[in-house]
């Protein structure tokens, strides 16, 4: 959406500093203005470090003077959009992470979402239903559909791999569950026959499972684009979140362990593109199940893929309306 808005409009395009986004950027050849840092897993640092991003992108947005803000639900630039009179266009896939939408919701003047969740998710936040416009579409799809630079992954080709993607641990809807490090130890005890990849989230996360797992598993080093990694993956197993869709909409063998429950997983298990399971050791015999027979149809998914369409063209909409 940033490179599409370039074409015709003067954009601003501002993050925290977050080492996934970071990493990202450069693979997408984005670069943003890095204001302001993640707060960590306490609720004191997520304020401390709200209020510090507010107060030095109140400085850029004034500079910048902006006709309109477009953000994934961010608290602080609905607080800022709304102080100095900016209209706010945001988008959410997320209802469940209720202390973001109660501080942004209220204050967008749209808010788009995928047809999948019901307007009333989002109703209850302070937001009127006729401002909330659905697109039929789930975001992983964009980034499916996107053109991207397939990264050579160097693993060994005689084995299957397994990629398994821990859980947002510091986000403010999960603090404290960490079910993935029993998932990781069940798929790598004994003599697996599989590449085990674990992609972490944060450098803490990677430090700390690189100490408990050893050689035991392939923790990522670097952010790497997660269409390079997944071409290269046999079965993924994730949290439920945009990985798990995006590894679904490819077609790969797909197992959520739904640490956030979620619309998004919820649709894409009911159309069998994912499967769901919580437990760790029966994830293990699902793993052995599901990469010797239950292949996922890619046609299916790709029928799905095709379906959806491009929510770029709905934010286009709302910007010639508001």
């Amino acid at each position: 959406m940033v490179s599409k808005l370039s074409k015709n409009h003067k954009i601003l395009c501002t993050s925290r500093n977050y080492r996934e986004v970071v990493e990202l950027s450069k693979i997408k050849n984005i670069n943003p203005k890095l204001i302001g840092k993640h707060g960590g897993s306490t609720k004191e640092g997520k304020l401390h470090s709200s209020i510090q991003r507010m107060e030095h992108l109140l400085d850029e947005i004034v500079k910048f003077s902006p006709d309109l803000t477009v953000s994934f639900c961010s608290p602080e630039a609905a607080r800022i959009s709304y102080g100095i009179g900016i209209k706010h266009v945001a988008f959410s896939d997320s209802p469940h992470a209720e202390a973001v939408m109660r501080l942004s919701v209220p204050l967008v003047q749209k808010l788009l979402i995928p047809w999948v969740i019901p307007k009333n998710e989002f109703v209850r936040y302070g937001i009127s239903k006729n401002n909330i416009i659905h697109y039929k579409a789930i975001d992983a799809s964009v980034i499916v559909r996107e053109k991207s630079r397939i990264e050579m992954i160097n693993v060994d080709r005689s084995k299957k791999t397994i990629v398994i993607r821990p859980e947002e641990s510091e986000a403010a809807y999960i603090l404290g569950k960490t079910e993935s490090d029993n998932i990781i130890y069940e798929a790598s005890k004994e003599d697996n026959p599989y590449n085990i990849i674990v992609l972490a989230r944060y450098a803490s996360q990677k430090n700390r499972l690189k100490e408990k797992f050893g050689k035991k598993v392939i923790i990522m080093d670097k952010v790497v684009d997660g269409k390079s990694l997944l071409t290269i993956t046999d079965l993924f197993i994730g949290s439920g979140g945009t990985m798990t869709a995006e590894s679904a909409l490819m077609g790969v063998p797909t197992i959520s362990y739904d640490a956030a429950p979620n619309y998004i997983e919820k649709y894409l298990v009911r159309i069998g593109l994912v499967k769901r399971e919580t437990n760790p050791k029966k994830i293990s015999i699902l793993v052995k199940k599901m990469l010797n027979k239950n292949k996922v149809n890619k046609k299916k998914a790709r029928m799905v893929l095709d379906s959806m369409e491009d929510p770029y063209l709905k934010l286009v909409e709302m910007i010639k309306k508001i």
